[in-house]
């Protein structure tokens, strides 16, 4: 049986605990060969980052390294335009069609799905991993019908299908939380030193250590 590899997206500015306790939680409880972390390009939901794709790729390189079996992959860096979640899950099936593949998403993102591009699909290229928080169960009734109807038809409690099919389950999946936000890890760096001190710890040293050799994240250069 060839083992699932999982995928996980978002713009890593920077990468810090949260992301990757929550990937190494992941692999671990579903058993899956690995987990690729791919920093966007061009996220087209959200506002451009703050550091720019060579750093952010930079850092996830070495966010990964601390964890066996996470992966940082460059791909939406190095491509040009949008990074739509559909052209790299194309992308990954084309390199090995017999590898299933997991995309790794929240709650929150997933209810939101129906506004991602060529949305429908992502079944047919990948399995959905929904990660929930503990005792917050996710709930259809929210969700717009589409995307109601494939939870509905696609939810399973055996995480096995993982590696039996090549894409189309969603599992729900609970890890420990991390209160970690890389908007508060940047408004931190942006205080000075005294911010530094307070981000000690929420991401990796190395990452820290990169931060500061590329002075990312700093404060404007007239601030007091």
């Amino acid at each position: 049986m060839i083992r699932t590899m999982g995928i996980v997206g978002g713009t890593f500015d920077p990468i810090h605990y949260g992301h990757l306790r929550l990937g190494d939680d992941v692999k671990a409880a579903l058993e899956l060969s690995e987990v690729r972390f791919i920093p966007a390009g061009i996220p087209p939901h959200r506002t451009p980052p703050v550091a720019s794709g060579a750093d952010r790729l930079a850092m996830t390189e070495l966010g990964c390294a601390e964890f066996p079996g996470l992966v940082a992959d460059g791909r939406e860096i190095l491509r040009p335009g949008p990074s739509y979640t559909v052209t790299t899950l194309q992308a990954l099936h084309a390199e090995d069609t017999t590898r299933p593949l997991a995309l790794i998403i929240g709650s929150d993102a997933f209810a939101g799905l129906a506004g991602w591009h060529r949305w429908e699909q992502l079944f047919t290229l990948a399995h959905m991993v929904v990660v929930e928080r503990p005792g917050a169960p996710t709930s259809s009734e929210t969700m717009p019908p589409a995307l109601q109807e494939q939870w509905n038809r696609r939810l399973t409690t055996d995480p096995a299908r993982l590696s039996r099919q090549l894409a189309g389950a969603i599992v729900r999946q609970t890890v420990t939380p991390q209160p970690i936000s890389a908007t508060e890890i940047r408004a931190a760096l942006g205080q000075g030193a005294s911010g530094r001190d307070q981000v000690r710890g929420l991401l990796p040293a190395a990452v820290l250590a990169y931060i500061d050799r590329n002075q990312l994240y700093r404060p404007p250069p007239d601030a007091p």
